[in-house]
């Protein structure tokens, strides 16, 4: 049986999550986000900057759009899909290092993290249920 501090080890290598992702991007790191969900879905709204490509794309796309051996994180809808995990896998086949974004668009918009569609930026806001709010004030 695996213990649990390889068990969480290994789940903390190919998880991050929305705070992590915006707060890389804030420090400048190059972080490639890849939403794994359908055209409608993506033309709804996804996060600022992230590529579309579906899951069910990923192996004819990738190795054309993204360069071996970059790094990816990728999501889908939230924490009750799984096409991140099922685009996360489809990234590991192509050997790029890949991790899946837990809580994908949901949490990533009720933390107010940047998000757009094809008209632009979307408003942003802060659920307190998933985060602190601080007064602006």
């Amino acid at each position: 049986m695996t213990d649990a501090l390889d068990f969480f080890s290994t789940k903390l290598t190919h998880e991050t999550d929305p705070s992590d992702v915006y707060a890389a991007q804030k420090n400048g790191e190059h972080v490639v986000l890849i939403d794994v969900r359908g055209d409608e879905a993506w033309a709804q709204g996804r996060v600022a900057g992230a590529i579309h490509m579906p899951y069910r794309q990923i192996a004819e796309r990738a190795p054309v759009e993204i360069p071996a051996g970059t790094a990816v994180v990728v999501y889908c809808w939230s924490p009750g899909c799984n096409a991140g995990a099922k685009g996360a896998r489809e990234f590991a086949l192509l050997g790029y290092p890949v991790r899946e974004m837990i809580g994908g668009f949901e949490y990533w918009a009720r933390e107010g993290q940047p998000t757009e569609n094809d008209r632009g930026a979307l408003p942003r806001t802060f659920d307190p249920l998933v985060m602190v709010v601080r007064d602006p004030a």
